[in-house]
């Protein structure tokens, strides 16, 4: 597996807890430190592809501890410094001592993805050890199938990669919508930029303009959304959950073609591919008005429509074989094959979460390992331990009331986190939690999500 390592150094426990849970659900190897000295044991022992460090540790601050790698040499990897209130001015001193970022507190889940990514993604250290980017894992498979809907959509996307209109995918959750914009991305000639995804429930009326414009403060300048796909695609999940703030910046944007990040009076100039996904029609939300109809209209220049995948399941053989070898080579795991038997097993389920959903039982089949085939016993026996059709719960009355509660609370997750395709957004709108509690939940019943979400 192609991760990239990551060294969280706070001193708070619950920061520190909060962020590996978020950064290992996203694909990262993380370590984490409580101190300056133990942060410089862990880089000592094996060096990093990321350090996000706290400004006020107990034994050396933050900036201190920066200092001392630039003027020893060490400083060999990216470090995003985070800042409490009251220290960003602190972390903006930070950044002229080689700091490539900071993040404040509370945290911005959208912020810290992207200020991670963006990261990771340019060159950093000496002039003979650059960063680079063809470790990215291989994207996933999704055009595989012989049926008349994939040649159809095969076809679209080698249309869609020679023009320059925005484009928006409907369809429901799992079932393609980023993979289809990622595969339009990469085989467009003049996209050079990057594929920046924006998950558009993370934005609210307080930070829509700094997280779409980004922020000047003194020299220090942060990139926001738009800025960071510059000469890519910019991709906005859910585009139906878009604040009306962050609608009314993004028009500006488009309408002006530039923009002012907060604290700058200098224009920069607004240059990405749109694309957005929804699970519905736009004329929905534009009936209830709340969707602004001139940005509907522009970010709507084309559709394309992804049918969910038991509308073609003809397809799924060629799906397994696609998704088997993509978990051999990108995750290391054993080759098998899927017998014709427990294919059309397969091809007669529902799925509910669906290509994902069946990329997500691939990789549970490898992980468990076995004989060469794969024979419908044994995809009994798996799709037995997360039926989503069964809707009954067990109760465990042998229990204590806080033990029972806790296994009726494993179950309820597990089961919710299968309906959702493991999308911890739609998790936490299903389940009626803030997603910072959610992850804590998540944590405290030993649920591990790379076991059960794509």
């Amino acid at each position: 597996m192609n991760e990239r390592s990551i060294l969280v150094v706070d001193d708070e426990p619950d920061i520190r807890g909060l962020l590996q849970e978020i950064l290992e659900d996203e694909g990262y190897a993380v370590s984490v430190a409580d101190t300056a000295a133990a942060a410089q044991l862990a880089i000592d022992e094996a060096t990093p592809d990321l350090v996000l460090l706290d400004i006020w540790m107990p034994d050396m601050d933050g900036v201190s501890l920066l200092k001392s790698w630039k003027s020893a040499g060490s400083l060999k990897f990216p470090v995003i410094m985070i800042s409490g209130h009251g220290t960003v001015e602190t972390a903006v001193e930070a950044t002229r001592h080689g700091a490539v970022d900071f993040i404040e507190k509370p945290l911005s889940l959208a912020k810290l993805l992207l200020t991670v990514e963006k990261a990771l993604a340019e060159n950093f250290g000496n002039d003979e050890q650059g960063r680079e980017l063809a470790d990215k894992p291989r994207r996933l498979p999704f055009l595989l199938g012989t049926s008349d809907y994939v040649k159809t959509l095969r076809d679209q996307v080698n249309d869609q990669a020679t023009k320059t209109h925005s484009l928006l995918f409907l369809g429901e959750s799992g079932s393609g919508r980023v993979l289809l914009a990622q595969g339009i991305h990469d085989r467009h000639p003049e996209l050079t930029g990057r594929f920046v995804q924006l998950r558009c429930d993370t934005l609210s009326s307080v930070n829509a303009h700094r997280e779409l414009f980004g922020e000047e403060t003194g020299t220090a300048v942060s990139m926001g959304f738009l800025e960071s796909a510059a000469g890519g695609t910019l991709f906005l999940t859910d585009v139906e959950l878009l604040p009306s703030s962050a609608q009314q910046c993004l028009l500006q944007a488009i309408e002006q073609q530039g923009f002012l990040r907060v604290g700058s009076s200098n224009k920069v100039s607004f240059r990405c591919r749109l694309a957005a996904s929804s699970r519905q029609d736009l004329s929905m939300p534009l009936k209830r008005g709340s969707f602004d109809p001139v940005l509907a209209r522009l970010l709507c220049a084309e559709t394309l429509t992804i049918k969910p995948l038991r509308e073609h399941p003809e397809d799924i053989p060629a799906l397994l074989e696609g998704l088997v070898d993509w978990h051999v080579q990108e995750e290391g795991l054993g080759y098998r094959h899927f017998s014709v038997a427990a294919q059309n097993r397969l091809r007669n389920l529902d799925w509910p979460g669906n290509l994902l959903e069946l990329k997500n039982l691939v990789q549970r089949v490898l992980l468990l390992g076995g004989a060469s085939m794969v024979e419908v016993a044994e995809i009994n026996r798996v799709l037995g331990a997360v039926d989503s059709s069964d809707t009954t719960l067990a109760l465990r009355y042998d229990l204590p009331l806080r033990e029972a509660r806790a296994d009726f609370e494993r179950q309820y997750l597990l089961r919710c986190l299968v309906k959702t395709g493991g999308n911890i957004g739609d998790l936490a709108k299903h389940v009626g939690m803030e997603r910072t509690h959610l992850y804590r939940k998540l944590r405290s019943l030993d649920i591990d999500l790379d076991k059960v979400r794509v």
